[in-house]
């Protein structure tokens, strides 16, 4: 992985157009890579987060970070992942630290399998359950250019629509 400067990291808001790109493979697997892990756990925790990909901090790279409780031994990092085996269905509320203080009904599988590596190359395979398995579809989501805004139903996106235009209008006005 090519060297980051971490202190230039911010989390990108909606409708930032790097946001809708599919992330590459990491095929490097160093000190770099983990230091810049390490930085995207801290801004997940900062911002209260659940859920970071590496997309949301403008690096076009299939990794993410997560953490269910809050709890720094809890951290995940999942690089290149694959999200398998997928059963049943469940609709819940999601936010996004891209989408600041909006929150959506979305409709995930309830079961799945994660296959990936950790950020010094060895797999790992899980298997996940509601809020474990919906974090990993929407951070996954992130590394393949889908954003919550895409998953919407139509009567969320009415219901969005207000809040959608302000983050457009923000966008476009720091341009």
């Amino acid at each position: 992985m090519v060297s980051i400067d971490l202190d230039s990291l911010t989390i990108l808001h909606y409708p930032d157009p790097r946001l809708k790109k599919t992330c590459e493979p990491v095929a490097e697997f160093n000190e770099d890579l983990r230091t810049f892990v390490s930085h995207m756990l801290e801004m997940m925790h900062a911002g209260k987060g659940v859920g970071l990909a590496a997309p949301q901090v403008g690096v076009n790279k299939r990794i993410f970070v997560c953490n269910l409780t809050g709890e720094r031994k809890d951290d995940q990092v999942f690089v290149n992942p694959e999200i398998s085996d997928m059963h049943g269905a469940k609709e819940a509320e999601e936010g996004c630290l891209s989408f600041p203080e909006l929150f959506v009904q979305i409709r995930r599988a309830a079961k799945c399998t994660i296959r990936a590596q950790d950020d010094s190359g060895r797999p790992i395979e899980m298997h996940g359950e509601d809020l474990e398995c919906r974090v990993w579809q929407h951070e996954n989501d992130h590394l393949n250019g889908m954003l919550i805004s895409d998953r919407m139903s139509p009567g969320e996106k009415i219901k969005s629509k207000k809040r959608l235009k302000e983050f457009e209008a923000a966008f476009h006005a720091a341009k």
